[in-house]
């Protein structure tokens, strides 16, 4: 009897209410011990059920169907047996005599016991709609939970809802019932209502003590549902669930890492604890219903041993999995850069069986997940690529033709026939930048294959590209909302982008440049920062923006504030003023922020001659190496490898160019181990200039292609000069034009210019491609610059030789590229 009290959620606020003749008939259903015994007593009683009662009797029956396994088995059992329909009857026509509380109660477990029982649903939500006004907000909450379990989001009764919420806002001081009813809403308020339910959560935070995780999910899911990583809330929420991870299960830690992971808030303390947790359970799970859910949280997080381990397991259980759950498991060995070519091949069997059941995003995600994993089977791709092309056929909606459209192009031999074609013209008035990028990637790419392997480009695809150039650029000139462009530009990427619509989009940025504010000025300035483009009237107003609001700006998200100054080596007119503000800012968080942000701050900051002490001494420490160590296990190895190279780029820059703050050289091992992989190939421009140089210089024995400097500088020609600027021999060495020589290593930071004979002096020659520079203007970016700096505190006259001089018309001839390079080497030209 206590046990069912205490798992019966509405029971003791209805028994507060019940009548005397009642009490004896609830007493009888609360001792029942199986849904047998309870339909017994409504089958002795009916005659007399009142409204409570019938609300009891279904309330006992959820939580007897909660208890068990097989959800859908119980619900059949309550809902086909004979006396569920004496229940459903009484609750019909008790209807207007129930309290608002009953009333919605009686939906929320009409809906969960009786999925089949759509009048008494629809009855009863009809009813609650009469009331709607003058429900409490506890009553309010419930009921829009009760809609979005139907899928009712965009409704005009849940728009009501989120009407009267607005109006209430105000006065709502129940953080529980709030955070139902922002998820339930969610899908149909604007932008100010968003941001006013943010301030308002917010707020009553601290109302709420560290057990309550289910607010806390709830508020994180509100937060994924609007797209919106606010960070203070964040922070909020995961204290919340640190503090109860003892108690989380599977589904909440499953569900929690899930939503970090799409607001991309990474924080590695609930990581490690989560890992440690779900480790934990492993033995627990021998179904597929468990286990799966386990695999795809643990196992891009999980360390060697367990996830050979989850491996293992899976391999004996995957014959078992459902369409899902292989979808699932796929997704998660992409995530886990799986290389187990026996579960690759099962589990790819699988999924060959389930095709036929997938809709178009998920056959995206499969494609995408074996090729990543390099699955090779010319059977299953035949198949997938028959499905998308049924598909492509019947679709009309333009996102949907995007995606079918752009999983044909990645898959082996990539082509589209007349019909495909067709559906693509027909969806290009009404698709926004997203899908009309996902086309013109998967044009391009068809245009690349036909001329690679079939020496054929139909006149049919180069109209189609020009259709949707002209349809990008008319939706540029007509956007007039920046926060609505920014929607569409977040993630769009690739060749078609940056050649067709980055001068227009670019463009449209600076028409809408007074919407830059502290809200959308990162991720404005991350989105420069891949686009290489320099347009300085936008940086002026991103740190204009940031002199000003800086106090609001969450320190999060300054590492993308600073980018874009950083990769394309700009300075404002309040350069000073900006950085100065931006590091102040920082100096005060620096025990909250990650290990990899502070890496990536660092070095973004070097790159501009900005050495920050207290960030600097932050970084360069035992306690905080150790603690970056620990989370470089996390991180995938392309990330993984990054960070270790940009702390070895900060730590060269430190001990270059700031001596006096005495911070040791740790990177000789990691980079000789780095650099013997590197076997690369010199360019054909490096190949010539390497051959015009031996000519300069008086043999191959003057000049040394691809040296590599104390520090780990590699650069592409070396040569040395007399006090008479006559070239000195090097000892014998040989290369062979398009491999690079071998390198002798020996743990050297010793300044190269140092050893070299009075009056000598050591040139470094760079050949600067494209990468190089800005996009848009022959402008040095950040890395080739910083490099140039740190070359010559090492001792060398550093000459850079930029491709657009090198290949200019200027330099059509051999003739007068040797003089190019005299007058580079010698500061003179042809006599």
């Amino acid at each position: 009897m206590l046990r069912l009290r205490a798992i019966c959620p509405f029971s003791r606020r209805v028994f507060q209410f019940r009548t005397c003749s009642c009490k004896p008939l609830i007493s009888q259903m609360i001792t029942c011990t199986d849904e047998e015994q309870v339909f017994d007593l409504i089958g002795k009683n009916k005659a007399i059920l009142s409204e409570k009662q019938v609300e009891c009797a279904l309330n006992i029956l959820w939580q007897f169907q909660n208890q068990k396994t097989s959800f859908l088995k119980n619900a059949e059992c309550i809902r086909d047996h004979p006396q569920f329909l004496t229940l459903h009857n009484l609750a019909t026509s008790e209807m207007e005599f129930m309290n608002d509380d009953t009333l919605v109660d009686m939906l929320y477990i009409t809906q969960q016991c009786a999925t089949e029982a759509h009048d008494l649903v629809a009855a009863l939500v009809t009813e609650a709609w009469r009331r709607l006004e003058r429900f409490d907000i506890n009553v309010l909450s419930k009921f829009s939970s009760c809609l979005a379990s139907q899928h009712l989001y965009f409704s005009p009764l849940m728009g009501k809802i989120a009407d009267i919420v607005h109006k209430n806002l105000e006065t709502i001081e129940d953080l529980r019932s709030l955070s139902v009813l922002m998820v339930s809403i969610s899908s149909l308020i604007s932008q100010r209502f968003q941001e006013q339910l943010v301030n308002k959560t917010e707020h009553l935070f601290d109302t709420i003590d560290s057990s309550q995780v289910n607010v806390a999910r709830r508020i994180v899911i509100f937060l994924r549902n609007i797209r919106y990583s606010y960070y203070p809330l964040l922070e909020k929420c995961n204290e919340v669930f640190l503090s109860s991870m003892n108690d989380l299960d599977l589904d909440s830690i499953s569900k929690i890492l899930s939503l970090y992971h799409f607001l991309q808030f990474h924080n590695f303390e609930f990581i490690k604890m989560a890992k440690k947790r779900l480790t934990e359970m492993i033995p627990l799970f021998d179904h597929p219903d468990g286990f799966v859910k386990l695999f795809v949280a643990l196992g891009p997080i999980a360390g060697p041993e367990e996830k050979k381990q989850l491996k293992s397991t899976l391999l004996l259980m995957s014959e078992e999995l459902t369409s899902q759950q292989v979808l699932a498991v796929m997704g998660a060995m992409e995530e886990m850069e799986s290389r187990n070519s026996h579960l690759i091949k099962k589990i790819a069997s699988i999924l060959y069986k389930h095709l036929d059941n997938y809709k178009p995003v998920e056959l995206l995600k499969i494609t995408q997940a074996l090729i990543f994993l390099r699955f090779q089977s010319k059977e299953l791709f035949v198949k997938l690529r028959e499905l998308l092309h049924s598909y492509l056929k019947i679709s009309f909606i333009p996102s949907e033709i995007s995606i079918l459209v752009y999983t044909l192009s990645i898959l082996p031999s990539p082509h589209l026939d007349e019909v495909g074609m067709s559906r693509i013209e027909a969806v290009l008035p009404h698709c926004d930048l997203n899908d009309l990028n996902g086309l013109a990637t998967s044009v391009l790419r068809w245009i690349h294959y036909d001329r690679k392997y079939l020496d054929n480009t139909t006149g049919k695809q180069l109209k189609l590209l020009q259709k949707l150039d002209h349809y990008g650029l008319q939706r540029l000139r007509k956007c007039n909302n920046l926060n609505l462009l920014w929607e569409e530009l977040k993630s769009l990427k690739g060749d078609w982008f940056a050649e067709s619509l980055l001068e227009e989009t670019v463009a449209t940025l600076q028409r809408l440049m007074d919407e830059i504010n502290y809200k959308n000025v990162a991720e404005i300035a991350t989105f420069i920062s891949r686009t290489n483009y320099l347009s300085t009237s936008l940086l002026d107003r991103i740190a204009s923006v940031v002199i000003q609001q800086i106090e609001k700006i969450h320190p999060f998200v300054i590492l993308g504030v600073i980018l874009p100054f950083s990769i394309m080596n700009y300075d404002p007119p309040q350069n000073d003023e900006f950085f100065r503000i931006c590091i102040q800012y920082l100096n005060s968080y620096l025990n909250g922020l990650n290990p990899l942000m502070l890496v990536f701050l660092g070095y973004s900051l070097a790159i501009l001659g900005y050495f920050p002490e207290d960030l600097l001494k932050a970084i360069f420490n035992i306690k905080f190496l150790a603690r970056m160590d620990s989370q470089l296990e996390f991180l995938c190895s392309s990330l993984n490898m990054r960070v270790q190279f940009r702390l070895m780029e900060l730590n060269r820059a430190v001990c270059l160019e700031c001596p006096e703050y005495q911070i040791p050289w740790f990177h000789d091992r990691f980079c000789q181990q780095q650099y013997n992989k590197d076997i690369g190939s010199l360019s054909g421009a490096q190949q010539q200039i390497y051959k015009m140089l031996a000519e300069v210089l008086g043999g191959t024995n003057c000049v040394k292609a691809s040296v590599l400097t104390p520090y780990y500088h590699r650069i592409d020609f070396e040569c040395i000069l007399d006090k008479r600027k006559k070239a000195l021999p090097y000892g014998s060495h040989s290369i062979t034009l398009g491999s690079l020589p071998e390198t002798h290593w020996e743990s050297n930071t010793q300044i190269t210019g140092s050893r070299l004979p009075p009056g000598a002096e050591r040139i470094a020659l760079e050949f600067l491609d494209s990468r190089a520079f800005c996009r848009n203007i022959p402008h040095l970016k950040g890395k080739s610059s910083m490099q140039k700096r740190q070359l010559e505190i090492l001792g060398y006259r550093v000459i850079q030789i930029p491709h657009f001089e090198w290949n200019s018309m200027a330099l059509s001839t051999k003739e007068a590229r040797m003089d190019y390079l005299r007058k580079c080497i010698f500061g003179e030209g042809k006599s």
